[in-house]
């Protein structure tokens, strides 16, 4: 059985590698000549761990095919993937535009009966106007579509698409989710993973299971909010409500917000969705605003914590890590563009450190005066007047700081993940300050 991946970023890159991996031959194809030239060398655009491996192992066992030829690609694919880009509008909506591009090429080059499936996050109803964008150049042509969506953690997605939580396939045809069910199962050997629904149901699932996770993120970040105004201390808190079996751990880490290409994007979409249907999506809304909030949150503590040191006009702050999350170098809509912005406009200088995604943090910030890049941590803290992290990734997990406050002007700690503990800190000559907990500091 053949399949076409057209898309090759996170989604259709990672998805189709590990298809190839499970034995599949597997075309993936993009209109970006430059980023497919790159693949079929073996340079893979993003930082994923694992990915690298697959892709190569498969491209050597010709499992793996990149491409730019949709005629060809198609032309020899029982089913085709559409796994493409659905950025947001100005008004937070979707923009499927990429995916009706990719579904009128694809039919375009269609020889026999084609299953058509959209792996892209998009509004729910995209299943019908892909379905109707196929008919509308080809009337004659025997097809089906299916909504598939996608549950990958960048950082975590190789695993995630071997060994999925579950599989979600929308189809309003039996025939379609039988062969669907089929080229998913040596996905499921160990349980059945895989749940069938309808088109409608499939891609409001994927937009629902992105709303929850944002909402526990912001309930968290509103439950930090009140902690650190009326003294108690949000870690404490969180062990206390995610004992419940009901509530349970996941996604109750306060911090400095959410980013990324899924939650900020998704849950504006859904909006939009709810609003064009009549609805008032008030908690949705309100999680968003959380988040926007959030955002700012270590910069207007830096910003009253040097309100009594003359400012932050002048200040040097090293910030220990860039990208949203950890192993990803994805900065789309990271917390610490927000955070630099701030202490920019406030006259600060900064000194940049993030393992990873250093080349894309350049694309977004380069030339600025204001802005150093440096090779580790250790280099971001000399001579600076604080630090602030934003990314938690592992090797700041057990820093030796005695070296660090021996380098630095000053010596405060500004946590933005709650990675430290906050008497440590102290002891070890820092003004501590953390998200939802209470501040330790030496005055």
């Amino acid at each position: 059985m053949q399949i076409l991946m057209v898309g090759t970023g996170y989604v259709g890159l990672v998805t189709g590698s590990c298809f190839a991996e499970m034995g599949y031959t597997v075309t993936c194809l993009d209109i970006d000549q430059e980023k497919i030239r790159l693949l079929e060398q073996g340079i893979i655009p993003i930082y994923e761990p694992g990915l690298e491996e697959i892709v190569k192992r498969n491209v050597k066992q010709k499992r793996l095919i990149f491409t730019t030829d949709y005629a060809s690609a198609v032309s020899s694919a029982t089913i085709c993937f559409i796994a493409v880009p659905t950025p947001s509008r100005d008004d937070g909506s979707c923009d499927t535009s990429y995916v009706e591009a990719a579904a009128r090429e694809i039919a375009r080059h269609m020889k026999g009966y084609t299953i058509v499936v959209n792996k892209s996050t998009v509004p729910v109803g995209t299943a019908h106007r892909v379905a109707q964008v196929i008919r509308e150049v080809n009337p004659n042509l025997k097809f089906d579509v299916v909504s598939n969506p996608e549950f990958l953690k960048e950082g975590a997605a190789v695993q995630d698409c071997l060994k999925p939580d579950r599989i979600v396939i929308g189809s309003d045809s039996a025939k379609a989710a039988e062969i669907l069910k089929e080229i998913y199962s040596p996905f499921t050997f160990n349980h059945e993973r895989i749940l069938l629904m309808d088109t409608l149901s499939a891609e409001m699932t994927k937009y629902a299971a992105n709303a929850m996770l944002a909402t526990r993120i912001s309930f968290m970040n509103e439950i930090a909010d009140i902690c650190k105004r009326v003294g108690a201390n949000v870690n404490e808190v969180r062990k206390g409500i995610g004992s419940d079996s009901r509530i349970g751990y996941s996604f109750l880490y306060p911090g400095v917000g959410y980013g990324g290409s899924c939650f900020p994007k998704d849950i504006r979409a859904l909006i939009s969705v709810a609003r064009n249907a009549g609805a008032n999506p008030e908690l949705l809304q309100a999680a968003d605003s959380v988040n926007n909030r959030q955002k700012k949150a270590l910069s207007h503590m830096m910003h009253r914590y040097f309100a009594k040191k003359g400012g932050l006009k002048g200040k040097t702050i090293a910030v220990w890590g860039l990208a949203f999350k950890p192993d990803t170098d994805d900065m789309r809509e990271a917390p610490s563009l927000t955070f630099i912005e701030d202490l920019l406009k406030e006259g600060a200088k900064l000194k940049v450190f993030d393992p990873i995604a250093m080349p894309n943090a350049r694309k977004i910030l380069a030339g600025h005066p204001n802005i150093e890049w440096c090779t580790d941590e250790f280099d971001a803290a000399k001579d600076s007047d604080a630090i602030a992290l934003l990314t938690e990734w592992k090797q700041f997990r057990l820093v030796d700081f005695n070296p660090v406050r021996k380098t630095m002007k000053g010596f405060a700690f500004f946590d933005g993940r709650n990675q430290y503990k906050p008497l440590e800190m102290k002891n070890k000559g820092f003004d501590y300050l953390s998200i939802g907990v209470p501040d330790v500091t030496h005055d």
